[in-house]
């Protein structure tokens, strides 16, 4: 399918690995130009050069912490008039409610919530004067069903799910589209860090753990940046016009839900 953005320009933020660099490629692959984010400058070239040399697009990098004012701010200077917005940071650390203290929550907000929004504020303006536009904000499938050890995400993204829920429905009639895709366990290496612990605590080996959690997938297996990306290149495309405020889970069938 064609998804009728070549030559669109996207921001894709936490872009160097994982999920947010499976979003890059198949945005690429569209052949929309890219401006890169992530913390370390290495891998962050590295994705880079290799989007490049794959797809042809013109590729930017902002190597910078966009959960702070400063990162934001080198992104937003590189930003230029973006047309497509990805939201994307990594989460909070796991733990259980009385781990956390309210300077942990505060990061959380920050990193989670109050960053994705400043974005959004920053850019879909522009967006907007354009007459076009398309945001997504990768966020869990914690804000569908809460994941206990998860407490710092569940909070934060679920007051982002809840920003958007208003603010899309604001903004849809000048032609910009904000949505959320919400990924469950994907082979990133957000995985190991939430399977390393518990092969420990469980005094089994990693392979083992991520066999246990496989299992309680109705897919069987944990999903792919791939799919993720092409997930998410779909909500940015001309045929997702229609699609407004929506919470879209990519999660295998994990989360067990009617609606």
């Amino acid at each position: 399918m064609d998804l009728g953005i070549k030559g669109k320009r996207a921001v894709v933020c936490a872009s160097s690995k994982g999920l947010g660099r499976g979003c890059a490629e198949a945005l690429a692959a569209a052949g929309c130009h890219l401006v890169l984010n992530a913390r370390g400058a290495e891998a962050l070239e590295t994705t880079a050069e290799a989007i490049r040399s794959a797809h042809g697009v013109s590729v930017e990098t902002v190597a910078a912490d966009v959960t702070t004012d400063e990162g934001r701010a080198a992104v937003l200077a590189a930003a230029g008039d973006t047309d497509i917005l990805v939201n994307n940071a990594g989460g909070p650390p796991p733990g259980m409610w009385h781990d956390w203290d309210r300077d942990d929550f505060i990061k959380a907000l920050d990193a989670n919530m109050l960053a994705p929004i400043a974005m959004i504020k920053a850019l879909v303006p522009g967006m907007m004067e354009r007459g076009w536009g398309r945001v997504v904000n990768i966020t869990s499938q914690s804000v569908k069903a809460p994941i206990p050890q998860l407490g710092l995400s569940n909070a934060a993204r679920t007051g982002l799910t809840g920003y958007v829920a208003g603010t899309s429905r604001q903004v849809a009639g000048a032609g910009v589209t904000i949505n959320n895709l919400l990924p469950g366990i994907h082979a990133t290496d957000r995985a190991e860090a939430l399977d390393g612990p518990v092969a420990e605590r469980e005094g089994i080996t990693l392979e083992e753990a991520r066999a246990r959690r496989s299992a309680t997938i109705p897919a069987g297996r944990y999903g792919t940046r791939e799919e993720f990306g092409a997930a998410c290149a779909f909500l940015c495309s001309q045929h997702a016009g229609f699609i407004v405020g929506q919470n879209i889970l990519c999660d295998g069938g994990a989360t067990n839900a009617t609606i």
